[in-house]
């Protein structure tokens, strides 16, 4: 993640093999590849294991408990997802040992899934370690090959780095889990923190060349997945709503409530090109690890939403504000924090500024609006989207694309 010179190395073909090598950073037309959305694909079954968890947790009435484990697992999911994505935006060869190399972390993932429900349930994390050793190992492979390919010798330094970093992290995770289970209350944080670490240090003399563009594009199409799972989530609303003919008057504004809230969400992110924004280390850092919060309250809200139908039919063991506070704390967190971090640089002035965060604040009012809590939540975005849009076209912005919100 950087603020660095354009990158044109060579990138020689070595028979069916290509030189790992720096990409440009201003390479045109500059696309994810298959195997990018591949990759993707393969977190979709981990972040629903998460998000099966959460629920669960939050409908038992056990909120604690269900939102740690969450907190945990879905750093891991997320962080498996950045290490792989940024790297490939800088070194993706494209070539026979770059694809088994990326099935490979494939793997890992789908290791990790099978982990998800033993680390929330039992606080059992030996198989999702075991994924991410798999994942790792892959990792660190291809960060030495582009050490060995480079031409540069900063270049084959922050490689090297990387390489390093992420060996000795994940030592450290296979000797916390051999540790006492207390071991995690102290150790889990420091660690994550170490992680996150890497690549500042890794970058401190010479930056990767990772495409703004591409990594823009990248975090869109992530963000995609994860509003697929509220997507799903209001899916199981209507059908419980078919199926529950009694519940039928209860159910059908929940899952409307809920289609407003991930429609919005839609529109919220993608309402401006932040590639523009990502011109520096600082400011990419600041962005891709902001997105943590912003994958997690997104994958959130279609859990949170239910344990709303959970609770209207009579089976979650919560309150009514309990299972409205599900739904509208992560629906608030998403907007407020697409705010923050992706779309309050391109507004212009006060009233455009305060828009996502005034939204944010009545959307947590909406808690306390009993089974209206959920549809008056959607309502509420959605005239947050409207005012976007009517504030984007009063100062004149030319194109006034869905999602100036």
């Amino acid at each position: 993640m950087s603020d660095r010179a354009p990158t044109t190395a060579a990138r020689r073909p070595l028979g069916i093999l290509r030189r790992m090598t720096s990409r440009s950073s201003t390479e045109p037309h500059r696309a994810s590849t298959p195997l990018e959305l591949f990759f993707d694909l393969s977190f979709v079954v981990a972040i629903a294991q998460a998000g099966g968890r959460l629920v669960h947790s939050l409908a038992e009435g056990h909120p604690w408990h269900g939102i740690g484990g969450y907190v945990l697992v879905f750093f891991a999911i997320w962080w498996a997802w950045v290490n792989f994505t940024w790297f490939a935006s800088a070194y993706d060869s494209d070539d026979p040992l770059y694809r088994v190399a990326v099935l490979i972390q494939i793997t890992g993932v789908l290791v990790l899934a099978a982990g998800v429900p033993r680390a929330f349930d039992n606080h059992d994390y030996k198989i999702a370690i075991a994924g991410y050793l798999i994942m790792r190992l892959a990792q660190m492979f291809q960060w030495l090959r582009a050490a060995h390919d480079e031409t540069d010798p900063a270049a084959r330094r922050t490689a090297l780095r990387y390489a390093a970093g992420l060996l000795c992290v994940q030592i450290a995770w296979v000797v916390l889990l051999v540790l006492p289970h207390a071991a995690w209350n102290w150790g889990f944080v420091p660690l994550a923190l170490a992680e996150m670490a890497v690549p500042a240090i890794a970058e401190r003399e010479r930056q990767t060349t990772w495409h703004p563009h591409h990594i823009a594009e990248r975090y869109g199409l992530f963000t995609l997945i994860v509003l697929g799972e509220s997507v799903s989530a209001a899916t199981i609303a209507i059908q419980s709503a078919l199926d529950d003919q009694a519940a039928l008057g209860e159910l059908l504004p929940i899952s409307a409530g809920g289609l407003l809230i991930v429609f919005s969400a839609y529109w919220i992110y993608f309402a401006v090109p932040i590639h523009d924004y990502l011109v520096s280390g600082k400011q990419a850092f600041l962005w891709g690890y902001g997105h943590y919060v912003i994958f997690g309250s997104a994958a959130a809200i279609g859990a949170g939403m239910e344990v709303a139908v959970e609770q209207a039919v009579g089976v979650a063991h919560v309150s009514l504000v309990g299972a409205s506070a599900c739904a509208t704390i992560p629906t608030a967190l998403f907007m407020f924090t697409v705010w923050a971090i992706h779309s309050r640089h391109h507004k212009r002035g006060l009233v455009q500024q305060l828009i996502l965060p005034g939204a944010a604040a009545l959307v947590l009012l909406c808690t306390f609006a009993g089974k209206a809590a959920v549809p008056l939540a959607g309502v509420v975005a959605a005239l947050a989207v409207a005012a976007g849009v009517v504030s984007a076209a009063l100062v004149g912005e030319g194109d006034v694309r869905p999602g100036h919100a």
